[in-house]
């Protein structure tokens, strides 16, 4: 190529390229011109009620649940730092709140640590007469009821005092041989055979057992060889002292030996049997205390303790019957009484928090837990039992933890908005 040819070619190259870089320049500064007004005029939404919240999107707020209304910022510098301060910076397992936002959600913590835990199953029962304090007064030897101490139900009996007095003629007979008894031994005690003697004793020993297996006591005994002459009318006493709760005699009537005379019953202390849901019962165990109130006793509450737990259910209400072993100082409590009891149950110590710490999605529970300041993470945990308004944490915590008590919900309603729901279920 010659070189007239050569240097126009050379210029229409250089011409060409330099319109391609003044084209390439002016639509870059179009295209940031462009940007620049975009951001000015960036759409963004907030709420009427709580103006820290911002969005880019429209929805609703996640404390009052309010739609959000159009927000127009024209400094891109302002809405970067509104935005900074408004939405909190979340990861998959984390959330941020500004200060603000922690006031006005009323978000409180509360530092964990092991302590002892108590669990109270409340439930009703029926006051029962206590089967080991009564006993059935029968007739020892046939007889004619002479006379009845104790005529109506509900009287008062004591050990010490006859309840009745009885003729027999089988029991003065028996009386007489031992009277005779006592007069063959003082013969016979002086006699040089040794064979004698102790027949004396033994007849009198015999003669005495058979007044013993009548039904007499020692001192009706005593009283038999000091007078010297047997007692036409024998009196009859109670094994205890209590209260009359049937009575099946009247004076003057003939009795066989084995009847039933009297039912006493000691109320100086009752059982009450509770009935406990089938899904309550399994930590009660013998020796627990039990608090017992009843509407015939306001104001004033009685302790017992477990005595067994019955190794039954009923299959028609599904509880099992616990039985507690109460002192009735005064007799207030009364057979077949209603009363309402609180049984406490020890548990090992542990960590327990407020209900409302824990979030249960159905499949798991999930606690928030600040890490520093304003910052949050989930933690999965297992819970036990409920205690009142507590709940035991079995594993997921540990001690010196701070556990977020109040505002959970708008935290795990940010970390939703960010994508990282903490009670999803299936993972966060």
């Amino acid at each position: 190529m010659n070189r007239k040819t050569a240097i126009p070619l050379l210029i229409l190259v250089l011409a060409l390229a330099a319109g391609a870089g003044w084209f390439i320049w002016q639509n870059r500064a179009q295209s940031r011109a462009s940007a620049g007004q975009s951001v000015k005029g960036k759409q963004l939404y907030t709420c009427t009620m709580h103006p820290y919240i911002i969005r880019d999107q429209p929805g609703t707020c996640p404390i009052c649940g309010m739609e959000l209304v159009k927000k127009i910022a024209t400094n891109p510098d302002a809405i970067a730092s509104t935005m900074k301060d408004a939405i909190p910076a979340a990861t998959s397992a984390s959330v941020a709140l500004s200060p603000a936002q922690l006031v006005t959600a009323n978000v409180a913590t509360m530092e964990v640590k092991p302590e002892p835990l108590a669990k109270e199953v409340a439930t009703v029962g029926i006051v029962q007469y206590d089967q080991s304090r009564q006993a059935k007064v029968t007739a020892w030897i046939a007889g004619r009821i002479e006379r009845l101490n104790v005529n109506a139900v509900g009287a008062s009996v004591s050990r010490e005092r006859p309840i009745a007095e009885v003729y027999s003629p089988e029991l003065v007979a028996t009386q007489q041989e031992y009277l005779m008894a006592l007069k063959s031994r003082e013969q016979l005690r002086n006699s040089t055979i040794t064979s004698v003697a102790e027949t004396g004793e033994t007849v009198v020993t015999s003669a005495k057992q058979r007044l013993r297996l009548y039904g007499l006591k020692e001192s009706q005994i005593a009283g038999l060889e000091k007078n010297g002459k047997p007692a036409t009318k024998v009196s009859i006493y109670s094994p205890f002292s209590g209260v009359v709760i049937e009575k099946m005699v009247q004076q003057g009537q003939y009795v066989n030996t084995g009847d039933v005379l009297f039912n006493i019953a000691d109320l100086s202390s009752v059982w009450v049997e509770l009935e406990v849901y089938e899904n309550q019962f399994r930590n009660i165990r013998s020796g627990q205390t039990v608090e017992i109130r009843s509407q015939s006793l306001p104001g004033t509450s009685l302790t017992g303790h477990v005595a067994i737990v019955y190794p039954f259910l009923d299959p028609k209400t599904r509880t099992v019957k616990v039985r507690v072993q109460m002192p009735n100082p005064g007799m207030k409590l009364k057979p077949e009484m209603f009363v309402n009891a609180l049984i406490r149950i020890p548990l090992t110590e542990g960590i327990a928090v407020p209900v409302t710490a824990v979030m249960d999605s159905g499949k798991r529970q999930v606690v928030w837990v600040e890490r520093e300041p304003g910052k949050f993470e989930s933690r999965n945990v297992v819970v036990g039992e409920r205690i009142g308004d507590r709940i035991q944490i079995l594993s997921g915590l540990t001690q010196g933890d701070k556990v977020v008590i109040s505002g959970g919900y708008l935290i795990d309603s940010e970390s939703q908005l960010n994508g990282n729901s903490s009670t999803k279920t299936g993972g966060r």
